[in-house]
């Protein structure tokens, strides 16, 4: 019933930067918390960043100070800045949704304990 598509992968220079982007799709009410994890073949896969509704925000020591989280409640989307790119942030970077209140339909609110995850986006830093 939730759909997660992400967009904005791609390729970049040590020091450089880029925006992801993850749009939740389908019969949504509201998504308490999103989320930005990765994964190396081989790994397993760990998060980046979350963000819940109410914006309070969580990051991985590795990326603190260099990504920032944020999110528009309105359009259900998380959105991934990441700058000072170093080559250990090339990964497949996928978004999460849990804590999603479906329209069932609206006014009726249900909740789905369900994760939702994206299909991923790659991510590479080399130069």
């Amino acid at each position: 019933q939730v759909r997660l598509v992400e967009s904005g992968g791609g390729s970049v220079q040590p020091g450089g930067s880029l925006r992801l982007a993850c749009a939740a799709s389908g019969s949504i009410f509201s998504i308490n918390s999103l989320g930005w994890y990765r994964q190396a073949p081989g790994n397993q896969r760990e998060l980046v960043a979350t963000i819940t509704s109410g914006m309070i925000t969580n990051y991985a020591d590795s990326v603190k100070g260099r990504f920032s989280i944020s999110r528009d409640n309105a359009k259900h989307t998380v959105y991934l800045q990441m700058n000072s790119l170093k080559p250990e942030d090339s990964d497949v970077y996928y978004c999460k949704a849990d804590g999603v209140y479906i329209s069932d339909p609206y006014p009726s609110i249900r909740y789905d304990p369900s994760d939702y995850w994206g299909q991923g986006t790659q991510v590479t830093v080399s130069s």
